[in-house]
């Protein structure tokens, strides 16, 4: 593929729809190299499908937004090391919105209130990147941000301010069933120390995250809005496999229903958790809130803790099936 500078594709793209209609000028593809903030903005706001935006090493200053969706067949791709980094001193580091089909891989996202927002965009992938020193939380799917993957990632010291507000990784919005932030794959990161809130919180209206091979580091929990264990779980359907965790102040991973309905079906299988030093109350590796007929959890017996109180509030279930 052509290497073009963002001025010169944003030039072409207008003078190819032109002429050929927007039809034709949407299949153009290209790998644009950027160095500096003016030529990151320009590039986002000319993406089409199948382009690739290549970051420089460097410092990137600013809040950066993309609004055109991509395609699953011919995706949009923002990439660069993890010296490539993108500094915010408020707001969004990183905004995709509307921004479908997005690959974000290998960047640093720093500074400001959050690091990657995604408003209401479908099958959107964050891979790879490392995100840190924010007042609010790292990486947030919202809006009905379906079918979206954050893996392979490091995300530490968020929630700066104090507030409890700096979960690590936050699907969906709280207070409200509109939000179908459904089926998102949190895989293979690495989160905390420093998360000032949970690491993983998955909201009420969202069904079918999962939740597989991460590692929760929680120094750094305050306390504050029940932030006492690495996984919140508040919507249904979720899956909690194979993840690691320490350094909890009370309990591992915990399911709540904030909304009748809902923090239901969620399974937690080969989940290795060390609640040594906790002091909270409980001090279990899955607390379950609600267990009846009508709102299930199962925990298999591949789960283990070691100090703490034990594994679970809940009778465990000695099979091993897969789903």
């Amino acid at each position: 593929m052509r290497t073009r500078t963002p001025l010169a594709l944003a030039l072409s793209a207008g003078i190819l729809a032109l002429l050929t209609g927007p039809s034709q000028a949407a299949t153009r593809a290209a790998t644009v190299e950027v160095s500096t903030s003016a030529q990151l903005k320009a590039a986002l706001a000319a993406a089409v499908p199948g382009d690739t935006i290549h970051l420089a090493d460097g410092t990137y200053t600013g809040n950066f937004k993309a609004t055109r969706a991509a395609t699953a067949a011919s995706r949009i791709k923002l990439t660069g090391s993890a010296r490539a980094v993108l500094t915010a001193s408020g707001g969004y580091g990183l905004h995709l919105n509307g921004a479908s089909y997005w690959t974000v891989s290998g960047l640093t996202v720093t500074g400001g209130q959050k690091g990657i927002m995604v408003d209401a965009a479908r099958g959107v992938v964050v891979d790879g990147v490392v995100v840190h020193h924010l007042s609010m939380e790292g990486v947030h799917f919202r809006k009905s941000s379906s079918d979206g993957v954050i893996r392979n990632s490091r995300i530490h010291d968020t929630g700066t301010d104090g507030s409890g507000m700096g979960e690590g990784v936050y699907v969906g919005s709280a207070n409200t069933l509109s939000d179908r932030s459904d089926n998102v794959q949190i895989l293979g990161n690495t989160i905390g120390p420093g998360v000032g809130g949970e690491a993983i919180d998955i909201k009420e209206g969202t069904t079918g995250a999962r939740i597989i091979g991460n590692t929760f580091d929680g120094r750094g929990m305050t306390g504050a809005h029940y932030d006492d264990s690495w996984v919140d779980v508040k919507g249904n359907g979720v899956l909690v496999e194979s993840n690691t965790g320490k350094n909890s102040t009370n309990d591992g991973y915990q399911t709540h229903t904030q909304q009748p309905g809902w923090g239901c079906g969620t399974v937690f299988r080969g989940n290795k958790s060390s609640l040594t030093g906790a002091s909270g109350t409980t001090q279990l590796a899955v607390n379950v809130t609600n267990n009846s007929a009508s709102c299930r959890t199962t925990v298999h017996r591949d789960n283990t803790v070691t100090g703490g109180k034990g594994l679970t509030n809940i009778p465990v279930t000695s099979e091993l099936a897969p789903l």
